[in-house]
């Protein structure tokens, strides 16, 4: 049986970050679409993972990509709304239980843009 893997988010002034916590992952596939994003994969166990979000808002899935670690897969979606803060990642207002905020990520965004941007460029050069 699938489960839920546990799932990180913070929110940024350009991108929302997700990260899902899959040590050792295999079989990764992440779909990215405007409103909603889709993750699958197995652990080294072979348990299979599978959640589904359906988005708090807009995003351009062209300029949405992940990355993937021997800890987690991390995506990075690019908001249609720049600077706008999203309250939750999540369209419904509920809270999954496999879902937390990233607070060591989760910041003030008083002067964040170019934090931000050596985050995403580090992200882009893997």
């Amino acid at each position: 049986p699938r489960q839920p893997a546990k799932t990180l988010w913070y929110d940024r002034p350009r991108y929302v970050y997700l990260e899902f916590c899959v040590e050792d992952s295999t079989d990764v596939k992440v779909v990215i679409e405007d409103q909603r994003l889709v993750f699958s994969c197995k652990n080294a166990d072979g348990v299979e993972f599978y959640n589904e979000i359906n988005l708090y808002a807009r995003i351009n899935s062209k300029d949405s990509r992940e990355k993937r670690s021997d800890r987690s897969i991390t995506c990075f979606m690019r908001k249609w709304k720049e600077k706008v803060a999203w309250p939750r990642i999540t369209k419904e207002n509920i809270k999954p239980a496999w879902l937390s905020v990233d607070f060591d990520n989760w910041r003030d965004w008083e002067g964040d843009e170019e934090v931000e941007r050596a985050m995403v460029e580090q992200y882009a050069e893997v």
